[in-house]
């Protein structure tokens, strides 16, 4: 069971995406609506993963990604994408995002990619 902070601007997905998770027994930690609550949650929080909406208010999730892996290279996150914006789940990957899910959520594919983050090993710099 993991840890789990959410960040998307729309409560829907946010709700969809914690029922998910908390049917497959992981403990949802907090919730966001932009990236800059997004860094602060994960400040206070240090949840085990994060999932991070792309288009956001305030400021995006590729934005967000970058401010929380600064300050903690080790940070678990996912990005969640509707279809088309492949180039900016590109550089949300190249910032540090571990994987990425695709909206409308799948939710076989939310499982496998929160298990995948967790058993990823972040070796020390």
């Amino acid at each position: 069971m993991a840890k789990i902070l959410i960040v998307d601007d729309a409560k829907f997905m946010r709700m969809t995406l914690s029922n998910i998770l908390k049917k497959a027994n992981h403990e949802i930690v907090g919730e966001g609506e932009n990236g800059k609550q997004a860094v602060e949650l994960y400040r206070t929080l240090r949840p085990d993963v994060v999932t991070l909406d792309i288009t956001m208010p305030v400021m995006n999730g590729l934005e967000a990604v970058k401010a929380i892996k600064q300050e903690d290279p080790n940070a678990k996150i996912i990005i969640c994408s509707a279809m088309g914006q492949q180039k900016m789940v590109v550089e949300a990957i190249e910032a540090g995002a571990l994987d990425f899910i695709v909206k409308p959520f799948d939710e076989p594919r939310v499982i496998d990619a929160v298990n995948r983050v967790l058993s990823y090993y972040i070796s020390p710099t």
